[in-house]
């Protein structure tokens, strides 16, 4: 488990980024069985995963712009966020900070479809440097400096730097620099992490 070198749980809500690779390693019905047992309040961010991959895939071919791309990106992200929901109630899609709060208030768990509130936003570059590891950490930004976690389906070394990460692909380019200039608290949770996952969902994590 990678930690952020800020400790504190922050504002707002628990930021939760649920990498896409879960669905297709088996461990997303689980992870959101631990979320939906959560003690305090948590908005989960969906990964693009296969939608936001198949982007990839078509832009050399259709030759659209990375600001197309990163948008239609987003837009894979809300197909991961309707499959979140399919699986699991007590989850609803989210698209504004509005929608959080009430969804929250609501009882359930805001599963956050970014393009809404992120379209427009020149604070982030609309590129693949840009994923829903940096939207994540945006959020938790917008969120007052919410602490933010992210689920990958790797481990990542406990003493890690964003940028080392970065480096090595485990999050995106602008992922240190986000969080970085919001002072975030983040940690990164991936197979071998399920105790600590269920420990920071009952407001018992340290970092």
């Amino acid at each position: 488990m990678a930690v952020g070198e800020r400790g504190g749980r922050g504002a707002g809500p628990l930021v939760i980024k649920v990498g896409g690779s879960l669905a297709e390693s088996g461990r997303l019905a689980a992870a959101l069985a631990t979320i939906a047992e959560a003690c305090i309040p948590v908005v989960v961010v969906p990964g693009g995963g296969p939608f936001a991959d198949s982007i990839r895939s078509l832009q050399p071919t259709m030759q659209f712009s990375d600001a197309v791309a990163h948008r239609l990106a987003m837009l894979g992200m809300r197909q991961m966020a309707e499959f979140i929901i399919s699986l699991r109630g007590g989850f609803e899609i989210a698209e504004t900070l509005d929608d959080i709060a009430r969804v929250i208030a609501g009882g359930k768990v805001p599963v956050w479809a970014p393009l809404r509130l992120i379209a427009d936003d020149r604070s982030i570059p609309a590129d693949w440097s840009v994923t829903s590891d940096s939207l994540a950490a945006r959020l938790a930004e917008l969120l007052g400096g919410a602490r933010l976690v992210l689920l990958k389906s790797v481990d990542a070394d406990a003493h890690a730097r964003a940028d080392d990460l970065a480096v090595r692909g485990i999050v995106d380019a602008y992922f240190p620099a986000i969080v970085a200039r919001a002072g975030l608290s983040w940690s990164i949770f991936g197979p071998r992490s399920a105790a600590a996952l269920a420990t920071e969902l009952r407001g018992e994590g340290d970092a």
